[in-house]
C-alpha cells in the first residue's frame, strides 16, 4: 500500500462562486471519497490572497487512483463539463509520500504547503535534521508531511503542514526556523518554491 495525497488547485473564474460549490459539494467531491482507497477529502480557502483560491486535498492509497471505480467517477457529467470548462483554473496534482511526523485527525485549521525543485538530497536532510524538529517545538504545528510528485505539474517534491493558526507564524521559533544559515544554504539550491497557505472551508462531500 503506498500513500498519497491528491491536491487539486481550483479557480472558478466565469463560473458563479454558488454554482461552483454546489457542483463541487453535491457531485465533484462526494464522487471520489466514495471511491474505495480515497479515506477522506477536505476544501479549503486561501488565507495568502494568491491565487487559486480554492484547495481540495484528499489521503489516499495510490491504487485507487487506477482502480476501475475511480475511472468511473472521471467520466465527467454533462454538468461537469459545463462547469469545467468556465474554471479560470484546475490543477491536479499527484504525490506519493515520503516522511511523516507529528500526528493530527484532520480537519487541520489551516495549512501550510511549500512546493520546491532544488537538491532533493540537501532539502531531504535539512528537514530532516532541522526545519522538521524546529516547527514542531511549536504548539499548534501539528503535523508534517513531504512527498515527491509522480503525476501533474508544479515542483518536484512537497512540504504538507498542518496547523493550528496562521499566528503561529509570528511565534519567534518560526521565525527562527525559517532564517538558519542551513535553511538559506538549501535554498540557494532551489530553482522554483511555491508556497501557499489555506484555511478550512469544509470537509469533502460533505454539505
Amino acid at each position: 500500500m503506498t500513500e498519497g495525497l491528491l491536491y487539486v488547485l481550483s479557480e472558478p473564474g466565469a463560473v458563479a462562486e454558488e454554482e461552483f460549490h454546489d457542483w463541487y459539494d453535491t457531485e465533484h467531491a462526494p464522487a471520489r471519497v466514495g471511491v474505495p482507497g480515497i479515506r477522506s477529502g477536505y476544501r479549503y480557502r486561501a488565507l495568502d490572497g494568491a491565487r487559486p483560491s480554492w484547495l481540495a486535498w484528499y489521503e489516499l492509497e495510490l491504487g485507487a487512483l487506477v482502480s476501475p471505480e475511480y475511472e468511473v467517477v472521471r467520466r465527467r457529467s454533462p454538468r461537469e463539463v459545463s462547469v469545467v470548462s468556465r474554471l479560470e483554473t484546475l490543477d491536479r496534482r499527484v504525490y506519493e509520500l515520503t516522511d511523516s511526523w507529528g500526528a493530527f485527525d484532520g480537519p487541520a485549521p489551516v495549512v501550510v504547503s511549500v512546493a520546491l525543485t532544488g537538491d532533493t538530497d540537501a532539502l531531504d536532510e535539512w528537514y530532516r535534521e532541522e526545519h522538521v524538529p524546529l516547527l514542531l517545538r511549536m504548539p499548534g504545528w501539528h503535523r508534517i508531511r513531504r512527498y515527491r510528485r509522480v503525476e501533474g505539474s508544479g515542483p518536484d517534491v512537497l512540504a504538507f503542514h498542518e496547523i493550528a493558526g496562521a499566528e503561529l507564524f509570528d511565534d519567534p521559533v518560526y521565525r527562527h526556523a525559517t532564517r538558519t544559515p542551513w535553511r538559506d544554504r538549501v535554498m540557494a539550491t532551489v530553482t522554483t518554491r511555491e508556497r501557499r497557505v489555506f484555511g478550512y472551508h469544509n470537509t469533502a462531500g460533505r454539505r
